[in-house]
């Protein structure tokens, strides 16, 4: 850190993304990523032509793709918003409402980048802790006095909210915004968009990394009121109007256009959790339910922490977390069925051992 930082950032606690080593090649269930390519569609919108325009700035209002989006979820293209990654519309989003001492709320076990934004853009944030369940108890997030952020489902446990929940959170708070952040929610979970042509105070918030294998274009997008786009719009343009690169706009149109084959993609993963959670639970593993492309585990017969150690010497990355409600559990990405078959062994092999 430099004697140059504005005070306000020397603080700070930076978001610590999974890690990514280069040693050796591993089976990579620690990042949350689809174990499948993009469609073939997908894959050839990026060709020459488009490689060649890369000389010309892309479109700063991403119209083609906006329009896409808007079809297919049924709202009005004014009523989309593209972004850099969905964590850029997170980052607007406490920017806009919940900076300078405004208060902000969101779980205490959930994405780490909620408390970092709060942090950064100056929230007075309450972290309102989890059930003994580790699901959200929706009715703490009624009726508070600040901006409420909910992923649904939820990071890392996977356990998500009815949408008779997200909506009497929302109906509660009318002065506030409510971002529903819905990163994985093609993996089983039930969708907020069509709640925003009924409240002017949603906001929902998507990806193109999980579900629609995008994570290295980066590419999120959200869906709210005219109004609460536009705020998004303004700050857009005060910091980066061409926040999304030529390339990556015609991959994701490529992409709604191929939506059955994510779709199918999805279903795989989800059997594939199911079969990963059964072999799991056979070892005396105790699985949390759900509707991630992910799982949330933990054994009473090893330490948290030490399966995460053994499994990356075997070759095998998954991630784990310190804080201590949650320091015996891992968050295991779903990948193909034959890197969750190797998986499986790799934890036999260890539980054998000890």
């Amino acid at each position: 850190m430099s004697k140059f930082l504005d005070e306000r950032y020397s603080s700070l606690a930076a978001y610590v993304p999974g890690e990514q080593p280069q040693d050796k090649k591993y089976i990579k269930l620690n990042t949350n990523e689809s174990p499948y390519p993009p469609s073939p569609e997908t894959l050839a919108a990026v060709n020459v032509g488009e490689t060649e325009n890369l000389r010309l700035y892309p479109d700063p209002d991403g119209r083609i793709l906006t329009k896409k989006i808007a079809d297919l979820y049924g709202v009005e293209s004014e009523n989309v918003f593209l972004a850099n990654g969905s964590d850029d519309i997170l980052n607007f989003a406490f920017m806009a409402y919940c900076a300078n001492g405004r208060k902000s709320y969101f779980a205490d076990i959930t994405y780490g980048f909620y408390s970092v934004f709060a942090n950064l853009h100056g929230s007075d944030y309450t972290e309102i802790p989890l059930e003994k369940d580790f699901s959200i108890d929706a009715d703490k997030f009624c009726g508070v006095d600040g901006g409420v952020f909910i992923a649904n489902p939820n990071a890392p446990t996977g356990l998500a909210l009815s949408l008779e929940e997200v909506e009497k959170i929302i109906k509660s708070n009318p002065e506030n915004v409510v971002v529903i952040d819905e990163a994985y929610v093609d993996f089983g979970g039930e969708s907020a968009v069509n709640l925003t042509k009924k409240y002017d105070n949603l906001l929902v918030v998507q990806t193109f990394s999980k579900s629609r294998s995008m994570a290295g274009a980066r590419l999120g997008f959200a869906v709210g009121s005219k109004e609460i786009i536009g705020d998004l719009h303004k700050l857009r343009y005060s910091t980066n109007p061409y926040n999304i690169n030529r390339l990556t706009l015609a991959a994701g149109s490529a992409c709604i256009d191929s939506q059955n084959y994510y779709d199918e993609n999805c279903k795989k993963i989800m059997a594939t959790r199911e079969f990963t959670k059964t072999e799991l639970q056979k070892f005396g593993f105790s699985v949390l339910p759900s509707k991630a492309n992910f799982i949330f585990a933990q054994s009473p017969l090893i330490d948290g922490g030490e399966l995460y150690l053994k499994l990356k010497e075997k070759g095998v990355l998954i991630r784990h977390f310190t804080s201590e409600r949650i320091k015996n559990f891992n968050r295991i990405t779903i990948g193909t069925p034959e890197e969750m078959q190797i998986f499986i062994e790799k934890v036999k092999e260890i539980m054998e051992e000890n």
